[in-house]
């Protein structure tokens, strides 16, 4: 099975046609042939991965989803990913996590609505107890076999330290997740992949260390240390690994030759480090995202 996860950065529907890959829930700067251009390419890069499943960060709604599908995915001649769902999370401006799959799933869940009372935890220092857990979600989506764990985790803004805090109970929360599904998660089957969004520079252990190893394997240290790079800041000219594909022991032992692909085609010319860019990036827009695309493929899956 070939397992993607991408952030689409910003992926509205408004008034029939999709904003651009652009941060900020406003109209388009550079209008609606600029946002057109960015989502074709968005939709480029997913063409390219032809993956059974994707995990989409950053999703509007259950109708952008769709549209997005239908308008920009199909005409490319993808088969069709006839399971789509992108259920409401927490983020205050509505962005969500989304699920394409060409296979229905046995189920997928939602924890948005956990506390952290109902997982024993504690509300981080400055933040409210009856706060939800997840500032988006995490989403369960069982497979045949394998588990997956989807999640999009608080962003390090725009106070960084109470972020960390709210990102380290995110992490636990999914550790415990983890644990309330499997009676011994170091023998079970699951990944955990989405945007962990750990700062790129930080020092010391990040928020995300409940789920890291020896919990859980990381495939992208499967990769040469210059390769593990998924994301890049025009502004500072800096490479960073937001996001992630964290492998159970188990699933890591029993798959010891994969390694994931980063597909950075779509994202602007800016990132010089990318050896190929689809025709038609920019040298910063247009581009799919800022982030880049994760692709591992699972055999016997």
């Amino acid at each position: 099975m070939r397992i993607a996860s991408f952030n689409l950065q910003r992926l509205r529907l408004r008034d029939g046609r999709l904003s651009g890959a652009r941060d900020g829930d406003t109209p388009e700067t550079g209008g609606p042939a600029l946002a057109r251009r960015d989502r074709a390419l968005s939709a480029q890069v997913i063409r390219d991965l032809d993956a059974d499943l994707v995990v989409l960060q950053e999703v509007f709604d259950q109708a952008t989803l769709d549209h997005f599908h239908d308008k920009l995915l199909l005409p490319l001649g993808l088969p069709a990913y006839r399971h789509r769902s992108c259920l409401p999370g927490n983020d205050g401006s509505g962005y969500d996590l989304a699920l394409l799959a060409r296979r229905a799933p046995l189920e997928v869940v939602s924890n948005a609505a956990l506390r952290p009372a109902d997982l024993g935890l504690h509300a981080p220092e400055g933040t409210a107890a009856d706060l939800p857990i997840f500032r988006r979600d995490c989403l369960r989506v069982e497979l045949p076999g394998l588990t997956l764990f989807a999640v999009h985790f608080k962003a390090p803004y725009p106070d960084p330290d109470t972020a960390f805090r709210i990102r380290a109970l995110e992490a636990e929360a999914t550790r415990r997740l983890i644990a309330r599904r499997f009676a011994d998660p170091d023998s079970a089957m699951w990944l955990i992949l989405g945007d962990l969004n750990d700062p790129w520079q930080a020092a010391g252990p990040p928020a995300t260390a409940p789920i890291r190893p020896p919990f859980s394997v990381d495939l992208l240290e499967r990769l040469a240390p210059a390769e593990r790079w998924t994301r890049h800041d025009p502004w500072s000219n800096s490479y960073g690994r937001p996001d992630a594909m964290l492998a159970s022991p188990a699933l890591a032992r029993a798959c010891p030759a994969v390694r994931p692909e980063i597909h950075r085609q779509g994202l602007g010319r800016e990132a010089t480090r990318a050896p190929i860019h689809l025709s038609g990036t920019g040298q910063h827009r247009p581009h799919a995202s800022d982030h880049a695309a994760l692709l591992v493929d699972l055999p016997g899956l």
